[in-house]
């Protein structure tokens, strides 16, 4: 017989003994977990059983089931609570009322401290807007200007503000998509100008100031 056939039937045989001997012990396991439960089911009717004759008993005997406490009644009952924890209470109400007032005493530091509007203040928020002065600046101009010529000039009239190329041509944008500016295109190069028909009107007032 070849070397290769007595390999294979070797291991077939071993194969076999392994499996059959799983399954007797698997056969066991399932005998002995059945014996377990009948035990168990026969334990259960017992005390079921015992269970209805003491019920019986005590409806006989006009006995009421007192009522049932709560875990958190019965550890309070066996476990007495520490003195610390009154004392910790008695003394979170205290801090509760000593904080109180030192609230309210920082409310008033604070509304002491409110700062008091200045002069300077007072006169930064009658100044005209960026727009409000973009505005008036198309209207003297002769000839378009890009946003930074824009914001030079600006800043020129205006010493004591600063101007930003770019919030003046995105304030400029909004003029235009309000058509309340026109806008130029050279190459590319933008420019601005006041719309014609807000020109006249203004031409016209300061031709009557002028006359005054």
């Amino acid at each position: 017989m070849p070397e290769t056939t007595t390999r294979a039937t070797e291991l077939t045989s071993h194969y076999v003994a392994q499996v059959t001997s799983d399954l007797e012990r698997n056969a066991k396991e399932q005998e002995r977990i059945t014996a377990e439960i009948a035990s168990l089911q026969e334990q259960l009717a017992a005390v079921q059983h015992d269970h209805a004759v003491l019920v019986n008993v005590q409806q006989a005997l006009g006995i009421t089931q007192a009522p049932a406490h709560s875990e958190a009644e019965a550890e309070s009952a066996t476990v007495p609570s520490p003195r610390q924890n009154t004392g910790a209470a008695r003394g979170g109400k205290t801090a509760r009322k000593s904080t109180a007032t030192p609230k309210k005493a920082a409310a008033k530091k604070a509304a002491a401290k409110k700062p008091v509007a200045k002069p300077a203040d007072a006169a930064k928020a009658t100044q005209p807007t960026l727009v409000e002065l973009i505005r008036r600046h198309l209207l003297e101009l002769k000839e378009p200007r890009s946003a930074a010529e824009i914001s030079a000039a600006l800043g020129q009239a205006h010493p004591e503000r600063q101007f930003a190329d770019k919030v003046v041509r995105v304030t400029l944008e909004g003029l235009v998509a309000k058509s309340q500016a026109e806008r130029t295109k050279q190459g590319r190069s933008v420019f601005y100008t006041a719309p014609k028909s807000a020109a006249v009107p203004e031409a016209e007032a300061q031709h009557a100031e002028t006359e005054r």
